[in-house]
């Protein structure tokens, strides 16, 4: 396999091989790293309801800490449709716009069908 070394600004080499193809930007690449840390955020949030439910907490103390895991989950989701919307539909030509906003348009139906 040969390095695609020409793909990239002044031969930088970036590990990618002749048979994969270059990451692709996505909505939220700009803020990838804010993102994975408020997953990691809420990640936290759930390890901490299951320390409660090994302890036996008081019932509703653990559904207040689920209700706050949940509403941080749906804030990083509406950042993404944001992302979406603005980078992957409106970047979007033609027919492909119109695919890309069913297909968003599609998950916010499946988000808000939670429950």
């Amino acid at each position: 396999m040969r390095i695609l070394a020409d793909t990239y600004p002044l031969g930088v080499y970036t590990g990618i091989m002749a048979t994969e193809t270059p990451p692709a930007t996505r909505g939220y690449t700009a803020t990838k790293d804010q993102l994975l840390k408020r997953l990691r955020r809420i990640e936290g949030q759930v390890r901490g309801v299951q320390g409660m439910v090994e302890d036996d907490r008081y019932c509703i103390d653990i559904l207040t800490q689920i209700s706050a895991a949940q509403a941080a989950l749906d804030k990083v989701a509406l950042g993404l449709l944001d992302e979406h919307a603005r980078h992957c539909v409106m970047g979007a030509d033609g027919k492909e716009q119109i695919d890309r906003t069913d297909e968003m348009m599609a998950a916010v139906g499946r988000l808000m069908r939670r429950g």
